[in-house]
């Protein structure tokens, strides 16, 4: 399929769906996730109430986006009334799932207790973070939601966040069988109070999960949940955005956008011998990702000769979210200057070689 015959997809479809709560960008690392979210994000504060996007990725990427930094908090992004932006609120460790624990027992059973419940259950501590959030997030009323999502490892492990908090809810259940009462005991003779007591814990823990369950709901309803992946034009971009494609679809979350970003356009008529080779490169895929994906919106995105950072760079470069991009071709006007160019590097060529003639004969 040529280039040229390639059908152009737009984001607009996201901005009509007037019921979505929650649109989640990602996709592998270095493709402009954060660009496309933040640029997103502006486009839906022009047709919504409030919108507010949220990093999950604990480098300060969105805070570099916007040029303006940004906490735990909900803050009001500069130049806009309704637009609201939250850094990362999770600190991603890593952790081998694979490794065996030993069993509590011994002396140490308190400090086994603790360490079984930090290392026996991977993720504990994000799909915790991730629940305290969302409870944040649903007191506020925002008309959408926006995530940023760090690269497509993490952001998979996101989306089994209610699997998690169920398995640590499971294991808190196992070992508060396993002990008895020896933790109340333990509470007791420290002076604790009730609230560092199992009870408290498996309290705290099944508030959390039920949290993240309702909203888990609300993520498998395309009515109200949408995932656009981000990607460029390569063998691993395009793996990768498989990847994630078949593990949205096992987790019943919608998706239907597609964004091909950095991608070289033939514009008036480049000569680069490279800029050639790789326009030939990315052809190839992107014919793929039309094949693979045919009942997708696709939204092709140019490769800039500048970053894009910075509100004004941001809004400035939306246009092509909604509106297909069109290469410059070359005019009348445009051919002269090029022939003009071409007669100029002639005549000075042309010197050049008449003054190397002279310097020979005189040598």
């Amino acid at each position: 399929m040529a280039g040229s015959d390639l059908p152009e997809g737009t984001l607009q479809n996201v901005l009509e769906q007037e019921t979505l709560k929650w649109v989640f960008v990602g996709g592998k690392g270095g493709v402009g996730k954060t660009t496309c979210s933040s640029i997103l994000s502006i486009l839906l504060a022009s047709v919504r109430s409030s919108v507010l996007i949220i990093s999950t990725d604990p480098a300060h990427n969105l805070s570099d986006a916007f040029q303006q930094k940004f906490t735990k908090t909900p803050t009001l992004v500069n130049g806009f009334p309704n637009l609201y932006a939250m850094a990362s609120f999770l600190d991603y460790q890593e952790v081998d799932p694979t490794v065996e624990h030993e069993d509590i027992g011994g002396e140490n059973g308190m400090d086994s207790l603790v360490s079984e419940l930090a290392n026996a259950i991977p993720g504990i501590d994000e799909a915790m973070s991730f629940a305290e959030m969302l409870k944040l997030v649903q007191t506020m009323d925002y008309s959408v939601i926006v995530f940023d999502t760090a690269p497509t490892g993490h952001t998979l492990r996101l989306l089994q966040f209610p699997s998690t908090l169920e398995k640590g809810l499971a294991k808190v259940m196992s070992l508060k069988n396993k002990f008895g009462g020896l933790m109340s005991q333990m509470t007791r003779m420290f002076g604790m109070d009730d609230e560092f007591g199992e009870d408290a814990i498996l309290g705290k823990l099944e508030g959390m999960k039920e949290v993240i369950e309702q909203v888990n709901k609300q993520f498998k309803d395309p009515d109200l949940t949408t995932f656009v992946c981000v990607c460029i034009p390569e063998f691993l971009s395009l793996y990768e955005t498989e990847r994630l494609v078949q593990e949205l679809t096992k987790f019943e979350i919608d998706t239907h956008n597609i964004i091909i970003n950095q991608v070289l356009y033939d514009e008036e008529d480049s000569q680069s011998k490279l800029l050639k080779a790789r326009m030939r490169m990315q052809q190839k895929y992107l014919d793929q990702f039309y094949m693979l994906y045919d009942d997708f919106n696709i939204t092709k995105l140019p490769l800039l000769p500048e970053e894009v950072t910075g509100v004004e760079a941001l809004k400035a470069f939306s246009r092509h979210f909604l509106t297909p991009y069109q290469p410059s071709t070359s005019t009348v006007e445009s051919l002269e200057q090029r022939v003009s160019a071409l007669r100029q590097q002639l005549k000075d060529t042309e010197a050049e070689v008449e003054r190397l003639r002279k310097g020979k004969e005189k040598a």
